[in-house]
């Protein structure tokens, strides 16, 4: 079946129907001919192809041989075209955000086209979601290409052996902890050892007349408060140790974890919510690092526990120690049996638990936007039903969990018993002695403890190896942004940039094609276009968040992928349409790109920044708390701390991404005067909607659609009468109607 119309649509898609005719797919578009926000549907029957817009305009095309559904996309806009062999019959348009429904409305359309051909009935395209992100699924597939990285790799408790790689460094403290685990092992077996002769050699003689020998009954309680005394200092000793180290490949895991998380290209963070990743640096790791610390000790001395009661056992009397380790294969086979689905159980569970974290750092920080707009309410239900499916998630692995530990009580109950029937028989039979059947059952009822204890440590292995393997899906991921082998230091760079036929894609959307730019030392160049004209790509890729997908960007000569990342960067300031400040002071702010800094330094660049007026008016000056983001301040005070960030570092190349987009005129006025004297000897690239913050710049390029289609000074251009002329136009005329500055 096919997934439900959008209850906008389905009174009327009910009448436009005709009685029988199926529904195999349906796309909702969200842009009208003019790529204005409009509403329209397409619906792809087993009779024809079927399309309406919000203001109620139908139109159809019966299925007929040579019928061709292609699609496409182009800076920011998907496209779907309806062609038979002689023309163009419609087209629609869509965000990309749309895009995964739309190809799955085109796959739907050739498979209709394969069954016409093949001459039989077409069966609905069913449309599923993935679980991962939620993101409708490519046909065929359980997982979409977002998830598909981390889903093909399924957790195992063999994930778990990976931690060594953290764990070599502390080898030494390590086999330090295990001899004294196996020495404090050893001394909690000493005392059943020693019930056997007190019983065989001193109460049942006593009981039957003989007097007690005094002292081989002090010798045999001073063997018993030894062993206690040594199986406590030993177990102390263990754990402070094992307990120390397990803290230490914790830390390394996280530090390891973020370093490489700092490392990886905007790319990577892109596709990923902000809960997710605090969640796995967070809760994974302090979830391994109570594993090793608590349950790896518990497990190693369980084992050894088991394994030196059982030699202890056939050494004594191996026909009774048979029948005590009767129960073993049967746990064995319950825990292989139980283990992948409570691994499973577990990875999904910390997804869920994910979704709680994602939908608390989304509104913690947006709080102000949350109650501006009055959606206390359905945040609570949004964080309601996160809640709901984790309790849905964690009560299928806890009903698997509950069943498995009682059934492994009974089992070890049950060979309780067994050993006591056999035991009584062979005492009956004089095989035995009451001694030795009493130091069977005290070791029975360590051997059992232990077995117990670890049929349930495989719960918290199988979240541990949950935990692991969502760390190593951070720490296999390699930067799309990689450093070169054979790095040129670019040290002080000059500041000529060329950009020789520079392509870019996002995933599968073509944002840049065929850009050809040569920028001089020193000069300042305006990027203007439309929103989605690839104004704000072509300057990350100067900047080398991402790496051109075809071309080169070379800086001084030398293509900038050859620089060493961090290197290269330092010569780039970089100021963003959303200025982000950090928790911390105004001065920390600033001086975020130079800790080192002066304090002369850091008034220097906020008084060029002209923010230096505002500062000493806060309560604490320049170390007032900015607030988290910068809360604290407002937008035009936010951005002018932003541009003084960037000018401290004394940048070889300027990038202003919008940046006097959230100012008032009064404020754009100051930034601008302080910006004429700042970008003289420096090679600065600035975009703008307003055309009017770019007056001063030596020459302004246009983008339209990802490609450059002019260059030129103010005055050059208008004379064209191009796609600048038309901006600058657009915009004077909005400025005279009194509706705004932004083009």
């Amino acid at each position: 079946m096919t997934a439900p119309l959008p209850e906008f649509w389905q009174a009327e898609t009910q009448t436009r129907l005709a009685p029988g005719e199926a529904v195999l797919a349906w796309l909702e578009t969200d842009l009208d001919a003019q790529l204005r926000f409009s509403r329209g549907l397409l619906l792809l029957t087993d009779r024809r192809l079927l399309a309406g817009d919000a203001n109620g305009t139908w139109r159809d095309w019966p299925w007929r041989q040579g019928l061709k559904i292609e699609r496409r996309d182009h800076a920011g806009v998907g496209h779907l075209e309806l062609t038979d062999a002689a023309s163009l019959l419609a087209a629609w348009h869509y965000t990309l955000g749309l895009d995964e429904s739309a190809r799955r409305l085109a796959q739907c359309f050739l498979e209709r086209n394969a069954a016409s051909s093949e001459g039989r009935e077409p069966e609905p395209c069913a449309v599923e979601n993935c679980p991962g992100c939620g993101l409708p699924l490519p046909a065929g597939h359980a997982l979409c290409s977002a998830c598909t990285l981390e889903a093909n790799r399924p957790p195992s408790t063999w994930t778990l052996l990976r931690l060594w790689r953290f764990a070599r460094p502390y080898r030494n403290q390590l086999l330090v902890g295990f001899l004294l685990t196996l020495a404090s092992t050893a001394a909690t077996l000493v005392p059943p050892y020693l019930t056997m002769p007190l019983m065989d050699d001193v109460l049942i003689p006593f009981q039957n007349g003989t007097p007690i020998d005094p002292g081989r009954v002090k010798l045999y309680l001073g063997g018993l408060l030894a062993a206690a005394l040594a199986a406590w200092a030993l177990g102390w000793g263990k754990t402070y140790i094992l307990a120390r180290v397990s803290e230490r490949i914790g830390a390394d895991l996280r530090i390891t974890t973020y370093q490489h998380l700092q490392s990886l290209s905007l790319e990577y963070f892109g596709g990923k919510r902000t809960g997710d990743l605090v969640a796995r640096i967070g809760s994974e790791t302090d979830r391994i690092n109570v594993f090793l610390s608590l349950h790896l000790l518990d497990f190693a001395t369980d084992l050894l526990m088991i394994g030196m009661t059982a030699a202890i056992l056939l050494s004594i009397n191996p026909w009774l120690a048979l029948v005590t380790l009767l129960p073993l294969p049967f746990i064995t086979w319950m825990i292989h049996v139980v283990r992948d689905r409570l691994r499973h159980g577990f990875e999904q569970a910390d997804r869920v638990w994910s979704e709680i974290t994602s939908v608390l750092t989304d509104t913690i920080p947006g709080i102000r936007v949350v109650k501006a707009f009055a959606q206390e309410k359905r945040e609570v239900k949004r964080f309601s039903d996160a809640n709901a499916h984790n309790l849905a998630v964690n009560d299928r692995v806890n009903t698997v969990w509950s069943l498995f530990a009682p059934s492994v009580t009974l089992l070890t109950e049950i060979g309780l018993l067994v050993v006591w029937m056999f035991g009584i028989w062979q005492v009956s039979q004089k095989e035995i002695t009451v001694g030795v059947l009493a130091a069977f059952l005290a070791y029975i009822s360590r051997f059992y403890g232990r077995l117990d204890s670890m049929s349930r440590i495989v719960s918290v292995t199988q979240k541990a190896a949950a935990g692991a393997k969502r760390i190593f899906d951070i720490l296999d991921q390699a930067s799309s942004v990689p450093e070169t082998a054979k790095p040129i230091h670019p040290g002080r760079i000059e500041g000529a940039i060329a950009v020789k036929n520079a392509g870019f894609r996002y995933g599968n959307r073509t944002v840049l094609s065929g850009i050809d730019l040569s920028i001089a030392p020193g000069e300042m160049i305006g990027l203007v276009g439309q929103s989605g004209s690839g104004k704000s790509t072509l300057v990350n890729l100067i900047c080398r968040f991402y790496d051109v997908a075809q071309g080169s960007i070379l800086v001084d000569g030398a293509d900038i992928r050859s620089f060493p990342i961090g290197e290269y960067r330092r010569n780039i300031g970089l100021v963003l349409q959303e200025p982000f400040l950090f928790f911390g002071t105004i001065a920390e702010n600033i001086a975020y790109g130079r800790p080192d800094a002066s304090r002369e330094d850091i008034v220097a660049a906020a008084r060029a920044a002209h923010a230096h007026e505002f500062i000493l008016r806060l309560p604490h000056g320049y170390d007032s708390l900015a607030g988290e983001r910068g809360q604290a301040l407002s937008g035009g005070e936010r951005q002018r701390i932003s541009i003084a960030r960037a000018l401290l570092i004394d940048p070889r190349i300027l990038i202003l991404d919008e940046a006097t987009s959230s100012v008032d005129t009064e404020t754009e006025l100051e930034i601008q005067a302080a910006l004429e004297n700042l970008v003289r000897g420096r090679t600065t690239i600035a975009i703008a909607h307003r055309l009017s913050t770019l007056r001063r710049a030596d020459r302004l390029v246009v983008m339209e659609r990802g490609k450059i289609v002019e260059v030129g000074r103010h005055d050059d251009l208008l004379e064209k009468q191009g796609a600048y002329y038309r901006l600058y136009q657009a915009q004077t005329k909005q400025m005279e109607g009194g509706e705004g500055e932004d083009a």
